[in-house]
């Protein structure tokens, strides 16, 4: 009986341990999150006017970010229509075929592009498209052709490993069983794979694509090489274009004390985009789900 208690007390000992190492690992967590947002509030929130949501950028005091807020979302829709299908094509290959050697390799190359440094990305898309627009369009008289078409591109690169991982991961998730019985009623797997396995694991895949976004809508390296910024209201693809990262970054590295403060305005706004996305995300699965 002593040696029995003693199990019981040393297995109560460990599981109390384990549970203070989760919940200080879960308040590790949060408390650098709050603290940035409870910052981004102080900071931001004093600066916020409407000027900024209604006028474009002027180099003055009393100008806004709105050129940079449009572009910020011309980029990341171009991202989504370039990234997502071969994203997901990607992750439903991985899931569904890919257990050969094709299968390990492109595994093996989508581990590598995700650990690609974003600048890197952004280099390599510089020299591959800016250029090569830059020579084709020799009416600019310049070997660079800086474009929302190439931030596109890079923001596509970024978000391409993280959506096929996410999506192999979630495809692999849905029961066998599931496949097993749409092969029964005759439907061939490319249709099961599209009209039933994909749609389990939708849910899934969408968080995967929120995370995605999210991540790629505050890079700015990538941007430097590919859009350069731009201060006047654009909306075309084949044009250079402001983005909010840019615009932090422009004005947070400025000498005047207005630039600082819309830096501080411009992240509160960033995070506050990328916060409601994830919000929506969230509240459409979990509408879904019901």
């Amino acid at each position: 009986m002593t040696a029995i208690a003693s199990a019981r007390r040393r297995r109560r000992a460990v599981d109390r341990l384990a549970a203070a190492a989760i919940i200080a690992a879960g308040i590790g967590v949060i408390v650098p999150l709050l603290a940035i947002l409870l910052f981004l509030l102080v900071k931001g929130l004093p600066a916020l006017h409407v000027d900024l949501f209604t006028r474009i950028t002027t180099g003055a005091p009393d100008g806004g970010i709105k050129n940079s807020i449009v572009g910020s979302a011309v980029l990341l829709a171009l991202a989504l229509v370039m990234g997502l299908p071969p994203a997901i094509a990607t992750g439903i290959y991985l899931a569904e075929y890919g257990r050969g050697r094709l299968g390990f390799l492109i595994r093996f190359l989508v581990d590598v592009l995700a650990g690609v440094p974003s600048i890197t990305i952004g280099l390599f898309v510089y020299t591959a498209v800016v250029l090569n627009m830059g020579k084709v369009q020799a009416i600019t008289h310049s070997d660079q052709k800086f474009t929302a078409f190439a931030g596109g591109v890079a923001l596509a690169l970024i978000m391409l490993p993280i959506v096929s991982r996410v999506t192999e991961e979630m495809l692999l998730l849905v029961p066998q069983m599931t496949r097993e019985a749409s092969f029964a009623l005759g439907v061939p797997k490319w249709r099961t794979i599209l009209t039933v396995v994909l749609p389990a694991a939708s849910s899934g895949v969408l968080t995967g694509v929120v995370l995605a976004s999210a991540r790629v809508a505050g890079e700015a390296a990538p941007l430097l090489f590919t859009t350069l910024g731009n201060n006047f209201y654009s909306i075309s693809v084949f044009r250079p274009i402001d983005a909010l990262p840019l615009r932090i970054y422009t004005y947070a590295t400025g000498p005047f004390q207005y630039q600082h403060d819309q830096a501080w305005a411009a992240s509160f706004i960033l995070v506050m985009l990328v916060l409601l996305l994830s919000v929506s995300a969230r509240l459409i699965l979990q509408r879904r789900l019901r």
